[in-house]
C-alpha cells in the first residue's frame, strides 16, 4: 500500500466511526488533491455525510461536496447535494447560485431561473453581505433570459440589479445593449438611480459605436473598459521578446491570428481566404481559436488552411499566453478587440512582441498592449489618427472578402418573400441593433417620397419587430410597407440580395460584410460617412467597389440619393452593371492584393520592432474625453452632423483645464490652455 492509500483508508475509518471533524475532513481532502488522488475525494465526502447527518455544519460540507461532483461532471449528484444543503439551511445563500448553474447545464433553464428567483425573493430585505448573492442571482437570471432571447424580461432584471447597486459597469453595458437590441428608443432613459451621464459612460465600446458617431468618446470608452475589466497581469513575457531578434530559426515572420469567429460568422466569412493566400515563403500563419465548439465546413476550412490551428478556448489565459510565446509568434493579430470572445486579459501578458488590432472590432482598443490598428485611406485618413491609441497603418481597403462565397443557384422570386413585384424594394440586412432613431427617420422620409416602396429588414424577436412596427406608425407609414426577411442559410441569404433594388445603410454603425455581400450581388448601397471608424467602413467599401458617388456626406444627400435611385431604374441598372463588370478587378474584392499589402505591413511592423521604434499607445486624458462625450450626446441631436466637432471638444477641455489643471495631451489641445 502507498502512503496515500493508507491515508485514505484511515480517513474512511474515522469518517465511518464519526471521529473525523470537519477540519480533519478538509485536511484529508486537501492531501488527496495535492497528491493527485482527486478521484477518491467524492467517496470520502459521501462517507462522512452519511455518517454525520446531524452535524450542525453539514450544509457547508454538502456544498463543498457538490463543487467536487460538479467539477467531475456528476451533475445529478451535485444537484441533489445542493438541494439537501438548502433544505438543511435555507438562509445559506451560495447553494442557490450553484444549483441554478447546474440546472442550466442539465438543460433545465426554467428550473434554473426559478432557483435564482427564489434567492432573490428570499433576500428581499437586503442587508450587508447578502447583497452580493442577490446581485449574482439577478445577473444569472438575466444572462439565461438574454440567451433565450427573452430580452424584455432580462432588461427588467438588469434594471433591478442597477437599482440595488448602480456601479456595475458590466450590468449597465448589458442593460443598454438589450435596449439597443430591442430598438427601444431612446436607448438611454435615466432614472433616479442612474443619471444620463452615468448611463452614457456605461456603454460597452461596441454598443457605443451604434449609439453615437463620437470617436473621441469611443476612445475614452474603450480605455475605460480595458481599465475596469483587465487587471494587471500576474505575469508578462516582455523579457522574451528581444530573443526573437537573436534566436530566429527562419527569416519568415510568424503571424498569429487570435479569434473566436473562425467559423460560420460574419468575420469568419471575411477572412476565409487570408490563410489560403498568404505567401508561405514570407510568413507562417497560425490560428488561435477562442470560440465555442463547432464542426461546420467553414470552421474546417480554417483548420485546413492555417499552418497551425489551435483551439485555446478552454485554456487559462496564462497557459494560452505561454503557448503563443513557445510558438515564437512575431506578430499577434487580434481579430476580436472589444467583441464577444475576446481575450484581452491574455493579451495584457504581452505574449508576442507586436499586437495588432484588425477587423473584429471597428475602432480603437484603447489599451496599452495594442501597437497598431489597420485601416485604410478612407476610414482612417491622417486627420483622424487622433482618435486611436494605436499607430494607424493602412491597406488598399480595410476589409478582406472571400471570393469563394457560395451563392445558391436556385431562382428566387419576390413572391417567395412577400415582396411586391412592381415596386421599389429598399433593403437593409444589417443587424437590427444597428438601427438608430436617426437612421429610422431617414428611412421613413425615403418611403414617404416613394409611394408603394417597401423596407425589407432582417427578422428579429417578436418584441423587436413589434417595436419597429410601433415606430412605423409614429412616422405615419403603413405597416404593410415593412417586410421582414426570415433567417436562412448563408448561400440562400446571398441569393435573395438580388431581389432588392437599393441597399440602405445604417448610421453611425454601418454595414461591413452585409455591404460587401450586397455589392457582390450587384446591389447599390447608399451610405452616409461619419467621423468614427464604424461609420466610415461602408463608404470605404463603395469607394473600393468603384461606386464612390454612393458615399453621402449629409442626411439630406443620403435621402435624396436613395429617392433618386428608387425613381431612376436606368441609373440603378447602370450601377448594377458596373458592379458586376468590375467585381473581379475592383479593390474591394481583390483579396490577393490585400494579402500582399498586409504582408508588407507585417514586414514594416517587424522593422519597427527591430529598430526599437514600436509605437507607444497614447492614453492621456481619455477619462476626460469620455466625460465630455457623455455630456454632448443628446436624443434630439446627431453627433455626426456636428461640423465644429473638434472645436466643441476644445472648449470643453479648456473649461476643465481651468478647473482641474489638466496636463495637455497630444490630441486636440496641446498649447490651447495657454491661449
Amino acid at each position: 500500500m502507498t502512503i496515500m492509500a493508507d491515508l485514505f483508508t484511515e480517513a474512511m475509518k474515522r469518517a465511518m466511526a464519526r471521529e473525523m471533524t470537519i477540519m480533519d475532513l478538509l485536511t484529508s481532502v486537501g492531501q488527496l488533491s495535492a497528491n493527485k488522488e482527486d478521484h477518491l475525494v467524492p467517496t470520502l465526502y459521501r462517507t462522512w455525510i452519511q455518517n454525520n447527518p446531524n452535524d450542525p455544519l453539514i450544509y457547508a460540507v454538502l456544498f463543498n461536496y457538490s463543487v467536487v461532483l460538479s467539477n467531475n461532471n456528476a451533475l445529478a449528484e451535485a444537484r441533489d447535494a445542493l438541494q439537501q444543503a438548502i433544505q438543511v439551511k435555507p438562509d445559506f445563500f451560495p447553494p442557490y447560485i450553484n444549483l441554478g448553474s447546474i440546472l442550466e447545464r442539465m438543460g433545465q433553464t426554467a428550473d434554473a431561473v426559478q432557483t435564482w428567483f427564489s434567492l432573490v425573493n428570499f433576500l428581499a430585505p437586503v442587508t450587508g453581505e447578502s447583497v452580493e448573492f442577490k446581485l449574482s442571482a439577478l445577473k444569472q437570471i438575466s444572462r439565461v433570459l438574454e440567451t433565450a432571447n427573452v430580452d424584455g424580461k432580462a432588461e427588467e432584471i438588469l434594471k433591478s440589479s442597477l437599482d440595488l447597486y448602480p456601479d456595475q459597469l458590466e450590468v449597465m453595458q448589458h442593460w443598454l445593449a438589450l435596449r439597443q437590441r430591442q430598438c427601444k428608443w431612446p436607448v438611454v432613459v435615466p432614472w433616479e438611480r442612474a443619471s444620463r451621464n452615468k448611463l452614457m459612460a456605461g456603454f460597452s465600446p461596441l454598443t457605443l459605436s451604434c449609439q453615437t458617431d463620437d470617436p473621441l468618446m469611443q476612445l475614452g470608452c474603450a480605455w475605460l473598459t480595458v481599465k475596469k475589466s483587465v487587471p494587471p497581469p500576474p505575469i508578462h513575457f516582455l523579457d522574451e521578446h528581444p530573443k526573437r531578434l537573436t534566436q530566429r530559426k527562419s527569416d519568415k515572420l510568424r503571424i498569429g491570428y487570435l479569434s473566436s469567429d473562425l467559423r460560420v460568422h460574419a468575420l469568419g466569412y471575411l477572412v476565409s481566404e487570408i490563410f489560403e493566400l498568404h505567401d508561405r515563403n514570407k510568413v507562417d500563419a497560425l490560428a488561435y481559436y477562442t470560440g465555442h465548439q463547432v464542426n461546420d465546413a467553414h470552421h474546417q476550412r480554417f483548420r485546413n488552411s492555417a499552418d497551425q490551428f489551435l483551439d485555446i478556448s478552454q485554456w487559462p489565459d496564462e497557459q494560452a499566453a505561454r503557448r503563443i510565446v513557445e510558438d515564437e509568434i512575431d506578430i499577434l493579430v487580434d481579430l476580436n478587440g472589444h467583441t464577444h470572445g475576446s481575450r484581452l486579459n491574455m493579451l495584457s501578458m504581452r505574449p508576442a512582441p507586436i499586437v495588432v488590432n484588425w477587423l473584429g472590432y471597428p475602432g480603437t482598443a484603447g489599451s496599452p498592449f495594442h501597437h497598431y490598428i489597420i485601416g485604410d485611406d478612407f476610414i482612417t485618413p491622417p486627420e483622424s489618427e487622433i482618435y486611436y491609441s494605436e499607430k494607424v497603418v493602412r491597406l488598399p481597403c480595410y476589409q478582406p472578402n472571400d471570393r469563394k462565397r457560395v451563392v445558391n443557384p436556385l431562382s428566387l422570386t419576390r413572391k417567395d418573400f412577400g415582396l411586391p413585384e412592381d415596386q421599389v424594394v429598399y433593403a437593409c440586412f444589417n443587424a437590427l441593433h444597428k438601427i438608430s432613431p436617426f437612421t429610422w427617420g431617414r428611412w421613413m422620409a425615403i418611403l414617404k417620397q416613394m409611394p408603394g416602396s417597401v423596407l425589407w429588414l432582417m427578422t428579429g424577436t417578436d418584441e423587436v419587430m413589434g417595436e419597429l412596427k410601433k415606430h412605423m406608425l409614429e412616422h405615419q407609414v403603413a405597416l404593410e410597407r415593412l417586410i421582414f426577411a426570415p433567417k436562412m442559410a448563408n448561400a440562400d441569404h446571398l441569393a435573395r440580395y438580388a431581389l432588392a433594388d437599393v441597399f440602405l445603410d445604417t448610421s453611425p454603425y454601418g454595414a461591413h460584410v452585409t455591404g460587401s455581400d450586397a455589392m457582390w450581388m450587384g446591389i447599390p448601397m447608399v451610405t452616409l460617412a461619419g467621423k468614427s471608424f464604424a461609420s466610415r467602413v461602408s463608404s470605404s467599401l463603395v469607394t473600393a467597389a468603384g461606386i464612390p458617388e454612393l458615399a453621402c456626406k449629409s442626411s439630406e444627400e443620403y435621402i435624396a440619393l436613395a429617392v433618386e435611385l428608387g425613381r431612376n431604374k436606368e441609373k440603378r441598372q447602370e450601377i448594377r452593371n458596373r458592379l458586376r463588370a468590375n467585381r473581379d478587378t475592383c479593390t474591394l474584392f481583390d483579396t490577393p492584393n490585400l494579402v500582399r499589402h498586409l504582408e508588407q505591413l507585417y514586414v514594416d511592423m517587424w522593422e519597427d520592432f527591430r529598430q526599437n521604434r514600436l509605437p507607444r499607445p497614447d492614453l492621456a486624458n481619455l477619462d476626460v474625453y469620455l466625460d465630455i462625450g457623455a455630456e454632448l450626446d443628446r436624443d434630439d441631436f446627431e453627433m455626426g452632423t456636428l461640423q465644429e466637432y473638434h472645436q466643441t471638444y476644445l472648449q470643453k477641455l479648456q473649461e476643465r483645464d481651468r478647473l482641474s489643471m489638466l496636463r495637455p495631451d497630444s490630441r486636440l489641445w496641446q498649447g490651447q490652455s495657454e491661449k
